[in-house]
């Protein structure tokens, strides 16, 4: 793993250290040798295909964000990222290979099982955190390149964040971008509002 990444930073942003956050440390660690250093503003965008634990890692890294519109979510449901520079056009997709999230011992894989039904001991669930962390630790310590697929990619740049108009939602009063706005019987509505109407009111 670079030294140069500080993954207790990461764990206390994320909450807790697992095999999903150890995967975007990794996943981040390329993007940040391929495409550059943390994105102040908007000049690296990172699309994501998946909203496990990893973007948490992908976030803090790279300085791609939601809030700067430089982090895209796409629900695919795919362990994929593809990280863009703007300044040339450069793009990766790093693709997580089969097997890397599931490759846990059957005591792990057990353990898993019991936790998720709710009927672990405290003893079960302290066993289970330790061989997850266990499991993330060993991802971290792996190399990049056998964690993934890298592949250098035709992009397609999405615009830079803009500012749009606010809107007042004629039903609930409350504001919206006026890009969401939705227009139902001579009413400006938000989605929300617009969708209890359209349900309540079949053409």
């Amino acid at each position: 793993m670079s030294t140069t990444i500080d993954v207790a930073e990461i764990e206390r942003f994320h909450g807790h250290m697992c095999p999903g956050l150890a995967i975007g440390v990794k996943a981040a660690e390329i993007a940040l040798r391929e495409i550059g250093p943390h994105s102040r503003d908007e000049e690296v965008v990172a699309i994501t295909e998946t909203d496990i634990c990893a973007v948490d890692a992908i976030q803090y890294l790279t300085g791609c964000t939601f809030g700067k519109g430089n982090l895209i979510y796409r629900d695919h449901g795919k362990v994929v990222f593809t990280f863009i520079r703007r300044a040339d056009g450069k793009a990766i997709r790093v693709s997580l290979r089969g097997g890397v999230l599931d490759a846990f011992s059957p005591e792990h894989r057990e353990l898993f099982a019991i936790v998720r039904a709710g009927t672990a001991s405290e003893g079960e669930r302290v066993r289970f955190q330790q061989l997850h962390v266990d499991r993330a630790r060993a991802i971290l310590d792996a190399a990049p390149e056998d964690l993934f697929d890298v592949t250098e990619v035709e992009p397609d740049i999405p615009a830079p964040a803009r500012i749009h108009q606010s809107l007042v939602c004629e039903e609930c009063g409350e504001a919206m971008m006026e890009t969401r706005a939705r227009f139902f019987r001579g009413q400006t509505l938000c989605i929300p509002c617009f969708e209890r109407k359209d349900r309540r009111f079949p053409p």
